[in-house]
């Protein structure tokens, strides 16, 4: 113990020195832990610094008391505590605990008749929860003004769905770089109003310029937004209708977001199948301190400088979805029209790959890890980084898992997706096609 005082006072000594005005010299927590505070008394003062010394000799750990993250504490965070102390830091940080949305919007029940022409029947969705689900029932209807469906680019008329999916509760973090899901993989997440958020697309093209909006060959993925080669025909909300009926958001839904009502405030629109929150364009400028400037967050996705070796530089021939049967063309092809055209560069935005990032929110003052869709590419997150695994395998926009039947071929006009074109893709899965899919 007469160590521990001869150190306390050398300390006390070096920060008062070093100190004009020391009640200014911690910062202030708000409602989340905060690394440094270790007594959680809401400021980082000499009393985290006396604690912090005392697990040192008692070789004991404790996650406020890890400053630097490398999961002992030592001198080296005694020095960043103190330089915490006398100098300040530029943001808070805030700690990936064990995450709970329990209470977040799980009693919520809307019925709400949409008179848009496209549209002329109710909006229905409720969220609920178990002790260790959230569930949603809807029918996919959005609650909001859309385009005109169908149109020249989207000959599909918006129809009733049956949504039924689960999200945990108790999201868990569970890969670094995220899994990969979206289209026939599995419904990546849904909007309040139980509309889907997908936004990748079934065309394609190949080498040689050769394309189709509906299921097309080739290793191109033609992108539904951010450039003016293809007209997927959706409308002011970003989105448009799958051939089953099923009216979906490719990026950001902005009369969604008018009838939630939250202005340029982080706005809390859908929750991601592995069962964390999703925020449209919005956050704070410092992920982890809500009283930060509230900005547009930026992707870390960036356009190529050079398109990729093979890549076609011009539109030869549309051979299916609308428009198909087009041939002859020589209409250039510019760069952001493909998925292949964009690079994810670490911190080269405000998220990472999945268009995530972990921060505090309105609804999650201790930090969360969240998503985000965007103005720019990916618009929508591609990837997701928690446990999916348990929820409807993903929701596969089929039966229970959001969203009606596939239509046959007769039924729907000629290139676009169908059971029974021996093409396995878009929204068809084993359970609602098995005739392309087995």
């Amino acid at each position: 113990m007469r160590y521990v005082y001869i150190v306390t006072t050398l300390i006390f000594t070096f920060i008062y020195s070093h100190s004009t005005d020391y009640s200014y010299d911690f910062i202030e927590a708000s409602n989340y832990r905060t690394l440094g505070d270790i007594n959680e008394d809401g400021a980082i003062n000499i009393q985290d610094v006396v604690l912090l010394i005392n697990l040192i000799l008692s070789n004991e750990h404790n996650d406020l008391a890890d400053l630097n993250n490398d999961n002992i504490s030592n001198v080296l965070d005694v020095v960043q505590i103190i330089n915490v102390i006398l100098y300040g830091q530029e943001y808070q940080e805030c700690l990936e605990l064990d995450y709970s949305t329990e209470g977040i919007l799980t009693n919520l029940s809307e019925q709400i008749f949409n008179d848009d022409e496209s549209v002329n029947t109710f909006s229905i969705y409720s969220w609920t929860s178990d002790e260790s689900d959230r569930i949603l029932s809807g029918n996919g209807i959005p609650n909001h003004e859309v385009g005109t469906f169908p149109n020249p680019n989207c000959p599909s008329a918006i129809s009733e769905q049956s949504i039924n999916h689960t999200f945990s509760l108790f999201p868990e973090i569970v890969s670094d770089n995220g899994q990969a899901i979206g289209g026939p993989g599995g419904v990546i997440a849904y909007a309040l109003n139980s509309v889907k958020f997908d936004p990748g697309t079934a065309g394609r093209c190949d080498d040689d310029g050769v394309c189709s909006l509906a299921q097309g060959q080739g290793q191109w993925n033609i992108e539904a937004l951010g450039h003016e080669t293809f007209d997927f025909g959706d409308d002011m909300n970003h989105a448009h209708v799958q051939p089953t009926g099923q009216y979906h958001y490719h990026g950001i839904p902005d009369l969604l977001i008018d009838f939630l009502n939250q202005g340029e405030d982080m706005t809390l629109v859908g929750w991601a199948s592995d069962g964390f929150p999703v925020y449209a364009q919005y956050g704070y400028s410092e992920a982890c301190d809500a009283s930060s400037e509230i900005i547009s967050l930026q992707p870390s996705w960036k356009l190529k400088d050079e398109p990729d070796a093979g890549r076609p530089e011009f539109l030869t021939q549309l051979s299916g979805g609308p428009g198909g049967g087009q041939t002859n063309l020589d209409i250039p092809i510019s760069m952001g029209a493909f998925t292949q055209d964009f690079e994810y560069i670490q911190n080269y935005g405000d998220l990472d790959e999945c268009n995530g990032r972990v921060g505090v929110t309105p609804e999650f003052p201790d930090g969360i890890y969240y998503y985000m869709v965007t103005n720019e590419f990916p618009f929508f997150s591609r990837c997701l980084k928690g446990d999916f695994s348990s929820n409807n395998n993903g929701g596969t926009g089929g039966g229970t898992g959001g969203g009606g039947n596939i239509p046959s071929c007769d039924n729907v006009p000629q290139g676009m997706p169908c059971c029974g074109d021996g093409i396995c893709g878009g929204p068809e899965n084993s359970n609602n096609c098995p005739i392309d899919c087995n």
